[in-house]
């Protein structure tokens, strides 16, 4: 994205946070904001339990400005009417995927560039926030940082302790999905980490590889000081984490590990873990990285 795009994003979340009063309210009002841009959620259609019909009579209404997911209508997430001026939403996802999906959805509303579109069908792939699709690109940056509330993340961020139960505690404030939270709080922090985010498991034969990478995100602190960490591109047994995320535990906040970097030297590092039912998140930074008491105290349960 083009840093004048970005810019001009930043510009329409701000005085809609703004004229709608939303900033400094916690969790965000998420839905005050989509009706104070005159848009409407239709609560009574779940897309999760909806036919092809419902489809082909939007996009009977709609014509050609319609966007068609490339995997047709697999798992569909949210949905933006722009001739209704309505927004649909599955209603079987966690409320901070939730949250995340509405605002997503209002993007493609409020973006006035982005008028040609008069529909459009989101689900994991287009509300991933590395999808290469300029208008998914921009409504997924415009849904982050109308969540967070620009910098006010930051601002909150420095109340809590560094660290997993710093980030479960920003979801909760802010009303958004750990992962969400993981994902801004990498690019925000001063600390020193990586997050290395895991897809499922997808056998569990006790020597082969189980495990692939969905995502590896470095803070700009971490990055300028060591580079990059030389991962596998599957895990298997043998890495310490992996057994973990097998546990009942949603939670790990006591793991050692150490590491070669791509530089060839290595590192030894402290890692937490979450794991929300669809991915396992690895918070990992190096041992003696400076932990400032915090004014908010979590703890994890």
């Amino acid at each position: 994205m083009i840093e004048s795009t970005r810019k001009d994003i930043e510009e329409v979340s701000f005085e809609l946070l703004k004229q709608s009063k939303a900033f400094d309210i916690f969790p965000t009002p998420v839905d005050r904001i989509v009706e104070h841009s005159e848009l409407i959620i239709n609560n009574n259609v779940d897309l999760s339990h909806i036919d092809k019909t419902f489809f082909e009579s939007l996009k009977e209404k709609t014509g050609e400005g319609i966007k068609i997911l490339q995997e047709g209508l697999l798992n569909i997430r949210g949905l933006f009417d722009r001739s209704e001026s309505t927004i649909y939403i599955s209603q079987t996802r966690h409320l901070g995927r939730k949250n995340f999906v509405k605002l997503h959805e209002t993007g493609h509303g409020v973006l006035p560039w982005q008028s040609a579109v008069i529909g459009a069908f989101d689900n994991a792939t287009t509300l991933n926030p590395d999808f290469e699709d300029q208008f998914e690109e921009e409504a997924n940056y415009f849904a982050s940082i109308t969540l967070f509330q620009h910098n006010r993340f930051d601002r909150e961020m420095r109340k809590f302790d560094f660290g997993l139960p710093g980030i479960v505690a920003l979801a909760k404030k802010f009303g958004a999905s750990v992962h969400a939270s993981f994902r801004n709080y990498i690019f925000k922090t001063s600390k020193r980490c990586a997050l290395l985010v895991l897809d499922p498991i997808q056998n569990r034969n006790f020597y082969k590889p189980i495990c692939s990478t969905r995502n590896l995100f470095y803070s700009k602190s971490f990055f300028l000081e060591f580079g990059k960490i030389d991962f596998p591109e599957q895990f298997g047994y043998t890495w310490d984490f992996i057994p973990r995320y097998l546990s009942k535990s949603p939670f790990i906040t006591d793991g050692e590990i150490t590491l070669t970097l791509k530089s060839g030297e290595i590192m030894e590092a402290n890692y937490h873990l979450f794991k929300n039912g669809y991915n396992a998140f690895v918070l990992i930074f190096p041992k003696g990285e400076k932990m400032k008491k915090a004014r908010n105290k979590v703890i994890l349960k």
